[in-house]
């Protein structure tokens, strides 16, 4: 008998202890939405603050650190709507400011005085209005607005005395602006032909000539800055390669000359106030590798390394002393680091990571490829449960970014940690179509949405399935906006791939939505259905075909949707429709609608209702 009692005792004493290894590795969502969503960072006029945009308080606000002492102070106290920081002035501390109404992306830009007043200045019903930078002379400021006519965007300048706008650049013909050079004597405009191919034109606001400096009608084109002293324009290209390269253009001589080219896309470049730095950003693989150059000598700066994170923004002070570093991975929300060139200093500014979490239980995102049914190797990112082995098999999920011609990449999603955290294996898919991976990998799905990218969807599935860790009985289907398309579009066109689908912020309606753009996307009308299709046209045989709202009543596996009430690109019908429809075929569907969302989360209280409610729906799904 005592024999059996200690048997009992030990295997009660080792329950126990796995118990405690497993509240060790297992947060709450709550535990994850504490960490700050930190955004942006600009300097003040001396250079001894910064500041940036963080949802601490549960909404996005303005907040602003000191660089001696790194304390922080939060500017706005918005409890409702969400205030982003865009700028301090040029010689105080006042701030701009900009907001929408409950997530419907119809932006006015406010002005923060030093009493602590916040002004609409663009304060024009239904129309759109973004800040577009400071000019040289620091006594107005670039303003970009649709308050003409809400199908295209003009260039305003404000003065910071009255506030009064003075027209720039009256957009007729559905251009997008570029860059304007610092003598404001030059603008570039492109033109959008397709998603992946543009036309880029200089326009001389001197005598009025227009001027085209792209030279294919198959490649993209994007300004990225004037050199100081006018002379050269810097443009992105992918003429004539897989990948962007940067090039210079000499505005007298004409003559074109590569500045920069890889076999990964740069996808921005810039220079410092000054001209002294040239800051490059490159896509490489789903993670960004900087390059800072002198453009004395034309070497490249060394800059520090930071241990598990990897820098993806760098933006030089006014000065050129001081380097902001904006910082993160995919087991680190990002942070601000600034670096002093002279002093080869690296001081870290904020802490974004809640301190109840040990990152060492988080899970580094692992760029994988797999091979898709016709042999294209199709990259991912795979998200491996730290208690997940052979023995002990997990189910997992196909997480679909938004897009179309979006990317997964290596940095931080509080979703997909809290789901890897509960033993739910994802692979982050980079399906053909997505971006960073050449201009013919993100043009394969071109008219064939629906189609071939959700294959490479189950082809992924397949891989999931070949891995010893993964339980291949039971795997679902997750996505956001073009990821919610794809979501049910596996329920509905392939019913018996996957297990479940969460559908999140989702389009059900190809020929709805592609009706419903919003006017402000004019400029992009057209390429979108270059890409997509065109609903007014024969196309929208196709695109019903494709649309899983037609084929609903195919829908036999649980359904998650969340959807924003305020969303100007998904409508509320979207979700509406699909949800109504499953229910009638008798099948599980939770929904939740957002009152005060757009398209996605702003606040952090929708999003731990979400994630919350999303696991529950998967452990009953999904784990068993």
């Amino acid at each position: 008998m005592k024999s059996y009692l200690y048997i009992f005792a030990l295997l009660l004493f080792y329950s126990c202890q796995l118990s405690k290894q497993d509240k060790t590795y297992r947060y709450d969502i709550e535990d994850f939405l504490k960490n700050d969503m930190i955004l942006g960072g600009t300097f003040n006029h001396d250079e001894s603050k910064m500041l940036y945009s963080s949802n601490r308080s549960g909404v996005i606000n303005a907040w602003e650190v000191n660089l001696k002492d790194n304390s922080k102070k939060q500017l706005t106290f918005s409890e409702d709507k969400s205030y982003f920081a865009e700028s301090y002035f040029p010689k105080d501390d006042r701030i701009i400011l900009k907001s929408d109404e409950g997530g419907n992306e119809v932006y006015h830009i406010y002005i923060k005085d030093l009493e602590g007043h916040i002004t609409d200045v663009t304060p024009w019903k239904g129309a759109t209005s973004k800040f577009g930078g400071w000019k040289r002379e620091e006594k107005s400021f670039f303003v970009v607005s649709n308050k003409r006519d809400r199908r295209f965007f003009d260039l305003y300048e404000m003065d910071i005395e009255n506030f009064e706008l003075k027209l720039l650049y009256e957009n007729k013909k559905g251009l997008n602006l570029n860059k304007i050079s610092k003598d404001y004597r030059y603008l570039t405009v492109t033109k959008a032909v397709t998603t992946s191919s543009s036309k880029l034109y200089l326009i001389d606001r001197v005598n009025g000539n227009i001027k085209e400096l792209s030279r294919s009608d198959n490649a993209d084109y994007e300004a990225q800055f004037f050199d100081l002293h006018t002379n050269y324009l810097y443009y992105l290209t992918d003429e004539n390669s897989e990948f962007t390269y940067l090039i210079r253009y000499n505005l007298k001589s004409e003559e074109r000359e590569v500045v920069w080219r890889t076999n990964w896309d740069i996808w921005y470049a810039y220079e410092s106030y000054f001209g002294k730095y040239h800051v490059i950003g490159i896509n490489e693989d789903g993670q960004t590798k900087i390059k800072v150059i002198d453009t004395e000598s034309s070497r490249e700066v060394m800059i520090p390394t930071i241990d598990g994170s990897s820098i993806n923004k760098v933006y030089v002070s006014k000065s050129e002393k001081l380097l902001r570093f904006s910082v993160g991975s995919s087991t680190s929300p990002n942070n601000i680091f600034i670096y002093d060139l002279k002093n080869e200093q690296l001081q870290r500014l904020t802490e974004s990571m809640n301190p109840e979490i040990n990152r060492q239980d988080l899970v580094d995102g692992i760029n994988v490829r797999y091979k898709a049914s016709d042999d294209l190797d199709i990259p991912a990112i795979l998200y491996k449960p730290k208690l997940a082995n052979s023995t002990n098999k997990v189910p997992a999920l196909i997480w679909v970014h938004g897009g179309p011609g979006g990317q997964s990449r290596l940095t931080y999603n509080p979703l997909i940690q809290f789901l890897s955290n509960h033993g739910y294996a994802i692979l982050a898919v980079n399906n053909r179509g997505s971006s960073g991976y050449g201009k013919s990998f993100a043009r394969m799905d071109d008219l064939k949405h629906g189609d071939v990218d959700l294959r490479d969807c189950i082809d992924a599935k397949s891989y999931l399935a070949q891995l010893d860790y993964v339980d291949a009985d039971n795997i679902g289907i997750i996505g956001s906006s073009y990821g919610g398309y794809i979501t049910m579009a596996a329920l509905s066109l392939h019913p018996e791939e996957f297990k479940i689908g969460v559908n999140l912020f989702g389009i059900t309606n190809l020929m709805r939505t592609l009706k419903s753009i919003p006017p402000y996307w004019e400029a992009y009308r057209k390429a979108l259905y270059a890409e997509m299709g065109n609903p007014f046209t024969v196309d929208s045989i196709r695109l019903k075909k494709m649309s899983p709202l037609f084929s609903a009543d195919k829908i036999n596996k649980p359904l998650f949707v969340a959807q924003g009430a305020n969303d100007p690109r998904v409508l509320r019908a979207e979700s509406d429709d699909i949800v109504n429809e499953v229910r009638e075929n008798g099948i599980a569907v939770e929904y939740l609608l957002f009152e005060d969302e757009g398209h996605g989360f702003r606040k952090k209280e929708n999003e731990i209702k979400a994630y919350d409610r999303i696991l529950k729906f998967l452990d009953k799904y999904l784990k068993y």
